[in-house]
């Protein structure tokens, strides 16, 4: 199967709908335990379709931890020095990673380390062009490609700031969020107390 079929596929086996990469204004991102919208930026419906290749590629899920995983991996990968924004969308889903499954989320950053994204321009257009037959051949580009870090506790500072910064980001995404989301249900009818309760969710993997 091509890698377009392949998306397709992933698509439609996801929800997404039969338009490669087609994507709301907005969009729900994982921030901790809550679904925060967020624009649906420029630079993310740009590079959607490759961080979806990701997923294919890695195997990790879309659902919370997936999403932490992969973003764990591209930072591996070295995305925050491709594109700060990139980056900083990487480090949204990682906080909810890291509170659910923190040694999953570094296991993927490590072995981010020793691969290769897609994200650099020269990869986005030899993936346009077809270069590869399918995503079994992407793979075997793109994972295990690149040599041990030679200095690994460089690398564990480095996922130590990406921690810390995720964790940051999501104070300052989460906390207004959770006010709005309290008030709103108040204001709908809504009892404090379960306004208050947090949304049972089953998309956890």
């Amino acid at each position: 199967m091509s890698i377009e079929n392949e998306l397709s596929a992933f698509y439609q086996r996801n929800g997404f709908g039969e338009v490669l990469g087609a994507r709301p204004r907005t969009v729900q991102v994982y921030t901790g335990c809550m679904l925060v919208p967020l624009p649906n930026i420029e630079t993310r419906r740009r590079f959607l379709k490759y961080h979806d290749l990701h997923h294919l590629i890695t195997g990790y899920s879309i659902g919370r931890i997936g999403e932490g995983e992969v973003s764990a991996w591209e930072l591996g990968t070295g995305s925050m020095f491709i594109n700060p924004t990139l980056g900083v969308m990487n480090l949204i889903a990682l906080s909810t990673g890291l509170a659910l499954e923190p040694d999953r989320m570094w296991r993927a950053f490590k072995r981010g380390c020793v691969s290769k994204n897609l994200y650099s321009a020269d990869l986005r257009n030899e993936v346009d062009v077809g270069r590869w037959q399918d995503v079994a051949a992407l793979r075997q580009r793109t994972l295990g490609v690149k040599p041990a870090p030679a200095n690994s506790a460089l690398r564990a500072m480095e996922f130590g700031c990406y921690s810390l910064s995720a964790g940051a980001i999501h104070v300052c995404l989460a906390i207004p969020a959770l006010i709005t989301r309290y008030v709103t249900d108040v204001l709908l009818g809504k009892s404090l107390f379960q306004a208050a309760k947090p949304v049972k969710r089953t998309d956890l993997f």
